[in-house]
């Protein structure tokens, strides 16, 4: 070892060169929640964010932002394909945010293979995975949710089967929720992403 050089060669104060870290071991940047209205996704994600030390976007949260509209008078006033368009939009704008962040995704988002493809190429994605009388319960009379009008539960089955599959497509892993706290989860997710 020559002075001013490091016992394995390189020159003090400087970190030796290391082989970058496989992809599939790297921190991500975006943790990108989704699953069903009633799954716990806003205030999961909200608690990630906070034990973290990350920023956090819900989707829904940024449509409203976006359009000056609740997502009922959005679906009253424009129907659902301008929410969608909205959706799309909001979605596009977090998993192109800078920094860490945690996305709270709308429900609905993954209908679109647009969509899909997106979150599958925008950060670790977690489906927070939950029964039909598990939402139905969560979720009360639907008010403010237009896609359940008089019979929640009904619509929630109908909803989960056509969505569970487009869940299972995007999703680098899944957390049953339903007996579990939003602490709870929230932690699995942490430990489970090595954030």
């Amino acid at each position: 070892m020559t002075a001013g050089t490091g016992p394995d060669g390189t020159a003090a104060g400087t970190a030796p060169e290391r082989e970058p870290l496989p992809e599939s071991a790297r921190k991500p940047e975006r943790i990108l929640l989704v699953g069903m209205m009633g799954a716990g996704k806003s205030t999961v994600g909200q608690l990630v964010a906070d034990k973290l030390g990350w920023g956090y976007l819900d989707s829904d949260a940024e449509v409203m932002a976006a359009t000056g509209l609740t997502v009922p008078e959005l679906f009253s006033l424009h129907g659902e394909a301008a929410f969608r368009a909205a959706e799309t939009d909001a979605l596009g704008l977090a998993c192109a945010s800078a920094g860490p962040v945690v996305v709270s995704v709308a429900g609905g988002a993954i209908l679109s293979p647009e969509n899909r493809d997106l979150l599958r190429r925008s950060g670790r994605v977690i489906w927070l995975r939950a029964r039909p009388e598990t939402l139905t319960a969560r979720v009360g009379d639907g008010a403010g949710r237009p896609l359940l009008g008089s019979d929640p539960g009904t619509a929630l089955r109908t909803l989960e089967a056509v969505r569970r599959p487009l869940y299972a497509e995007v999703a680098d892993d899944s957390i049953d929720v339903d007996d579990l706290s939003p602490d709870e989860v929230a932690t699995r997710i942490i430990d489970r992403v090595g954030a």
